[in-house]
């Protein structure tokens, strides 16, 4: 079968604003449904998987992904008459009963949420698929069988954690035999998720957005300050959940919808709420670090309790929570389970995946085997990267922000092995490049076919790549990719140890810290990504050439991107972000682009580029 998975919910922020119009801006962002995507398995194959901000090129965006549904189908070579199916990551119909309480949550479900709503975006896309192959698919289950059916294991626990998914905000499964079983669910009303969300808000950051934010705040703060106010909102229950008094607070529906009674609480209990863009003190330092704490312990009281009773020392994980990388590597430090997998887009992009990956295990179509590094989005062709050069060398390099007359230089390398080596040489001079080649990376994490890449030896990179070409806060860490087989050297972990997806936090080894400051958290941790040959070879091979210049096969990896913008898709996005930043050097496949300005590769290096034959 060819299977469409779907997620995200078109209009929820929009009818927020119908009803509510005086609400500040971030608080439209207390609703569901952003982050949509669309996946495509066929066979039981992850066959491509794109979201849809990487199209539309709107942020978090929720809209139906018929951009991404239409990119999905263009890289199989598929028409929309060859999809059999089409399942959303949502089914909001056993719910209805409830949304007809009142006149505006009627016409939230009628207008937004039911399958009538939903059946008619996908017209736009999919106009000759009948109705009756339209399928729709709990939440959560729908990110548990993402987390599993791309596990590679026969038997594990699932745990599905995120802010709510229709009206549930944790999920524990047991999987078994290609069966997904849940075994206890907690109320959105309890949402260690959306508990986390509104303290983002209340300390001045974006609610369904910037959490991990708070995630590289918190190493700054003292988590002992407010453990006593954390203590009491989130209290352990003997069934393996928790109780979140400050969610549970009456008020209005305006006051419900902004959910201003529990900021008020903190406003009172804990600090003033922080404005957005106002200085960062420590007191909203020591909040983060409680914020963090408390998560951890709720995390890791829910998944030792069912691991015991389920006798199931396997994990997986799924849900917007399941990203928080702090969480994820204290959990597996615990022992309360042996291994950990976390499916690499786990927030509501991956759902899309979930969704069309259970369609096909109903059908006995599933391949569960370990994802690779994913690689699902769509790669452009040498010939789109030709014209877009050849467009900015006709016009002029000027960038949308309006800096004018840039002078660049552009030198077509002969191999993957000279770019290499070209990219490396300037990696150790201490240049800021960006990385531009195969298939775009599916998921939150640039994994090494849309990054930017530095020394992390540098004392200032960390500053630097923040500051002039990041264009983000100067607290947030950055993440090193290193190949497999030096992981150990540098890290707290064992040989071999494979963390491909840049989901766990790891211990920089206490000798190597001074040695690494661009990549080592205020706490000595760091969120590690490892390069195999197996399914990144490309990247490996420009660590391997990094590791002959500097002695240590790790780059600094982030994603392309500035703040406020997703990843970059086409070539002619990477130009444009190369312009208008401090990226000192643009590898867009085999071809370089360079500021004039900024000094030339060594001899060593072009005599590389002109003696390599082509590979």
């Amino acid at each position: 079968m060819r299977i469409i998975g779907v997620s995200g919910i078109e209009g929820t922020m929009e009818f927020k604003r119908r009803h509510w119009p005086g609400l500040e801006e971030r608080e439209y962002r207390i609703s569901q449904g952003h982050d949509s995507a669309a996946a495509l398995v066929v066979d039981g194959e992850v066959v491509a998987a794109v979201a849809q901000e990487r199209i539309s090129r709107r942020k978090h965006t929720g809209e139906f992904p018929q951009g991404a549904i239409e990119s999905c189908l263009e890289q199989a070579d598929m028409q929309a008459s060859d999809v059999d199916a089409v399942v959303h990551s949502f089914d909001y119909q056993p719910y209805r009963t409830m949304y007809a309480l009142d006149p505006i949550s009627s016409e939230c479900y009628r207008d937004v949420l039911s399958r009538e709503a939903f059946v008619k975006h996908v017209r736009t896309a999919l106009p000759e698929l009948p109705e009756e192959r339209i399928g729709h698919l709990d939440h959560h289950m729908a990110h548990a069988a993402s987390a599993y059916y791309t596990s590679g294991w026969e038997k594990c626990m699932v745990a599905v954690i995120d802010g709510m998914g229709e009206a549930h905000g944790a999920t524990i499964y047991r999987a078994a035999g290609g069966k997904l079983e849940p075994v206890h669910r907690i109320s959105a009303a309890n949402s260690i998720g959306i508990f986390y969300s509104v303290v983002t808000l209340h300390l001045g950051f974006d609610f369904n957005s910037d959490e991990y934010k708070i995630m590289g705040l918190a190493p700054y703060g003292d988590p002992e300050r407010h453990r006593a106010f954390f203590d009491e909102a989130v209290q352990p229950r003997a069934d393996g959940g928790w109780d979140i008094g400050p969610l549970k607070l009456k008020g209005t529906r305006e006051e419900r919808e902004r959910h201003a009674l529990t900021r008020a609480l903190l406003a009172e209990r804990l600090i003033a709420p922080r404005e957005p863009d106002s200085e960062i003190t420590d007191e909203h330092r020591d909040v983060a670090a409680g914020l963090q704490a408390c998560l951890d312990r709720a995390i890791l009281h829910m998944c030792g309790h069912f691991a015991a009773q389920l006798g199931i020392r396997k994990l997986a994980l799924a849900g917007g929570v399941a990203l928080n990388t702090t969480a994820n590597g204290r959990l597996l430090a615990s022992g309360v389970v042996d291994e950990i997998y976390v499916q690499p887009a786990a927030a509501d992009d991956g759902s899309a995946l979930g969704a069309a990956l259970h369609h096909a295990a109903q059908a006995g179509e599933i391949v569960n085997r370990r994802s690779p590094t994913p690689f699902y989005g769509p790669e452009h062709p040498l010939e789109r990267i030709e014209q877009a050069l050849s467009s900015y060398e006709a016009d002029g390099w000027e960038s949308s922000e309006g800096e004018t007359d840039i002078d660049v230089e552009v030198t077509p390398m002969p191999s993957l092995a000279a770019t290499c080596e070209a990219a490396a040489e300037l990696i150790a001079q201490g240049e800021v490049i960006a990385w531009y080649r195969g298939r775009m990376e599916f998921g939150p994490r640039a994994l090494g076919h849309r990054s930017i890449m530095a020394d992390p030896s540098k004392p200032e990179m960390r500053d630097r790549v923040n500051a002039l070409v990041k264009m983000r806060e100067a607290f947030r860490p950055f993440a090193p990719a290193v190949t497999l087989e030096q992981v150990h050297r540098w890290f707290q972990t064992e040989p071999g140890t494979e963390l491909p997806y840049m989901t766990v936090n790891l211990d920089v080894r206490p000798e190597y810290r001074e040695d690494l400051p661009a990549i080592t958290h205020v706490d000595g941790s760091a969120r590690v990504q490892t390069v195999s040959t197996n399914d990144n070879a490309e990247f490996h091979e420009l660590l391997d050439a990094v590791g002959r210049h500097t002695g240590r096969e790790m780059v600094l990896n982030t994603s392309f991107n500035v703040k406020g913008q997703a990843i970059v898709n086409t070539p002619e996005e990477a130009i444009e972000t190369f312009l208008s930043t401090g990226i000192q050097a643009l590898f867009l496949h085999n071809t370089m682009v360079r500021k004039r300005e900024v000094s030339r590769i060594s001899e060593s290096a072009e005599q590389a580029a002109g003696a390599e034959g082509k590979r």
